[in-house]
C-alpha cells in the first residue's frame, strides 16, 4: 500500500480552514476536477468533471481534532483512505495535511497529486478573502 501526505501552511486560523474542509459538502468549491457532491448520511458521491461518480464513505468528522477521513468505495480502488488534519500554528496560521493511503499504489500517486492542488486552492480562497472580524469589533 502507498501513502502519499501533501501539507501547506496558510495564513487563517484552523477554525477558519476547518470551516471550509470540515464540511464534506464543500469539495466540489476547492478540489480540482469535482464538479458536484451528494451526501446521504454517511455516503458522499463526488462527480467529476467527466461525469464520473466516485462513492464515498465518510469515516469521521472531528470538530475537537480538526480531522476529516473517508474512504472511495469505488471498484476502482481496491483500498482507500483519506485524511485531513489542520493544525493551528501559534502565529494565526494553519498548517493543512491530506493524506492518501491507497492500492493499487498508482492511485496514491493519481490522488495524492490531486490533492495538492486542493491544498494550493483551499489556500489560495482562503488566503484571498477577508477574515472574519473579531468579536465585538464595530
Amino acid at each position: 500500500m502507498a501513502c502519499v501526505r501533501r501539507q501547506i501552511e496558510i495564513a487563517r486560523s484552523a477554525d477558519d480552514v476547518w470551516a471550509l474542509v470540515g464540511d464534506p459538502s464543500t469539495i466540489a468549491g476547492w478540489f480540482p476536477g469535482i464538479v458536484e457532491c451528494q451526501i446521504d448520511g454517511t455516503t458522499r458521491v463526488i462527480t467529476t468533471a467527466a461525469g464520473l461518480p466516485i462513492p464515498e464513505e465518510i469515516l469521521s468528522v472531528d470538530d475537537i481534532q480538526r480531522r476529516f477521513q473517508y474512504r472511495v468505495t469505488s471498484p476502482l480502488v481496491g483500498h482507500h483512505l483519506g485524511t485531513i488534519d489542520v493544525f493551528a500554528l501559534d502565529d494565526g496560521r494553519s498548517l493543512v495535511s491530506y493524506a492518501t493511503d491507497c492500492e493499487p499504489d498508482p492511485m496514491a500517486l493519481i490522488i495524492g497529486g490531486a490533492t495538492g492542488a486542493a491544498l494550493a486552492e483551499i489556500r489560495r480562497q482562503l488566503e484571498s478573502s477577508a477574515p472574519p472580524p473579531a468579536p465585538g469589533a464595530p
